[in-house]
């Protein structure tokens, strides 16, 4: 059950999600100290300390401005929630362009929230954008906004996004007969090669372009 908060602490979280919205990190210390026009940190401090004990945000250890908003903390201030934007990748060949770090959100339309297994991932998805045509078939064209789940686990059939030291490209995996490799959906591409090397970032999980279509 949520507890209620007090103006001040409904504005700390406010501020929290404004920050991300328009820069893309959440607040230091002394932007809050600044904002909420109290005497010390340690007052910022005792906010975030009630904020997250009551679940509406989550601090990660060890990163000095590591917050992010739980989704009853979303509830509470009435806004969507942000997702992480992880750039540009390929439907063609591999491309440098994956952002390793994620430094500008955007957000999620609440009715894509009424799919269970988004809802239970919200910490683990991602957004990237496509550039290219090799994945039309699947209804994947290019500047489409695809959701990207998170994983170890990938079966034959997924639309991965995979990153080697040539960048980064998204496919269909295909694990057939012992062997494995990324499968475009245009037949005008050719299948890429598995390496030792090559990372699995995610499973693309939804197309966000059709559903905001």
């Amino acid at each position: 059950m949520s507890i209620k908060l007090t103006p001040k602490q409904k504005k700390v979280l406010e501020l929290i999600y404004n920050s991300l919205e328009t820069s893309g990190f959440p607040p230091t210390l002394a932007d809050l100290k600044e904002k909420l026009g109290v005497a010390s940190n340690q007052s910022v401090l005792n906010f975030l300390d009630i904020l997250e004990k009551k679940e509406y945000i989550k601090r990660e250890e060890g990163q000095a401005r590591g917050i992010r908003i739980l989704p009853l903390g979303y509830k509470e201030i009435g806004k969507d929630p942000l997702i992480k934007m992880a750039g540009v990748s390929a439907a063609g060949s591999y491309i440098e362009s994956f952002a390793d770090t994620f430094s500008s959100w955007m957000t999620l339309p609440g009715q894509v929230l009424q799919n269970e297994e988004i809802k239970q991932a919200q910490d683990e998805v991602f957004v990237i954008q496509v550039q290219g045509d090799s994945m039309i078939n699947a209804n994947i064209c290019d500047s489409d906004m695809l959701l990207v789940k998170k994983t170890k686990e990938y079966k034959n059939g997924d639309i991965v996004v995979a990153r080697s030291d040539d960048g980064t490209t998204v496919k269909r995996f295909v694990a057939e007969e012992g062997r494995t490799y990324l499968k475009p959906e245009n037949p005008n591409y050719k299948n890429i090669p598995i390496f030792p090397e090559t990372i699995f970032e995610g499973k693309v999980i939804l197309n966000l372009t059709k559903v905001n279509a």
